[in-house]
């Protein structure tokens, strides 16, 4: 699982304040909803490609991470497919009817979710950790007024992040260290597979918990007491390439509107 994981790097994407990228993967979240036809999918997948281009991040290592998402998109589809009953019946086999608007909706929900995923691990993996944290702190912050911990909600953010690609790490470990002693975990009726789970979850928390541990015992050997009076070793600057980005998400937007128009 690569969403989480910096990628060290030197492209556009990169030297883009923090800020900027956290507010347009927020505003795009609802923007996405606006994609419901072949022209607005096509523009926000040539968009997302383009975004790719920019990371200069390798297609193969983003395809890698990514295929196990593809699951959970086959899977969003197919739910679609069997439980959508408007439009014009195309396919049926006993139960099993198959509508024109359950492909429709199935393709536009399907793409929906690829488009955040995309996007959603570009930013994490152009960002580091540190900056992602001081973004997320920084949108906060107005809420302090109300006694809200700005700092260590984003640092719990963050760090909860983090740990998707280490409980991923750890997951795959445990399973070979599990088929190693004899245990399928791939074949069998479904039962027996959900069985098979419980020696997975088991060894799984122990190590959360026990890496929860030692980060805390290491956050508190640096001298870590919460965010009141700490400094920064690098402050963000707001620059004309981040003015741009909004600029981007608001064309982005207005696009969108129009092509809704379209078919």
């Amino acid at each position: 699982m690569i969403i989480g994981q910096y990628i060290p790097g030197h492209s556009w994407l990169h030297s883009l304040d923090a800020r900027a990228k956290t507010l347009f993967i927020l505003g795009f979240i609802p923007v996405v909803f606006l994609a419901d036809n072949l022209w607005t999918n096509l523009f926000l997948l040539a968009f997302t490609l383009f975004a790719v281009k920019l990371s200069q991040l390798s297609w193969r290592y983003l395809w890698n991470g990514l295929r196990m998402i593809l699951f959970l998109i086959v899977f969003t589809l197919i739910l679609q497919l069997l439980f959508n009953r408007d439009g014009t019946l195309l396919f049926e086999l006993g139960p099993i009817a198959i509508y024109s608007e359950g492909i429709r909706m199935g393709l536009i929900v399907s793409l929906r979710f690829f488009y955040l995923v995309m996007l959603t691990t570009l930013v994490t993996l152009t960002t580091t950790p540190m900056e992602l944290t001081d973004s997320i702190e920084a949108g906060l912050r107005p809420f302090e007024r109300i006694r809200v911990p700005a700092h260590e909600i984003a640092l719990m953010l963050s760090i909860s992040l983090r740990f998707l690609p280490t409980l991923a790490d750890e997951t795959d470990r445990i399973m070979k260290a599990q088929q190693a002693r004899g245990v399928d975990l791939m074949s069998g009726p479904w039962k027996s597979r959900l069985k098979g789970v419980i020696p997975l979850l088991i060894p799984l928390f122990i190590s959360a918990f026990k890496r929860a541990e030692d980060l805390a015992t290491a956050m508190e050997a640096r001298g870590y007491r919460g965010g009141e009076g700490r400094t920064r070793l690098r402050e963000m600057e707001w620059q004309t390439r981040d003015t741009t980005v909004l600029l981007i998400f608001v064309a982005l937007t207005l696009i969108l509107f129009g092509l809704r128009g379209i078919g």
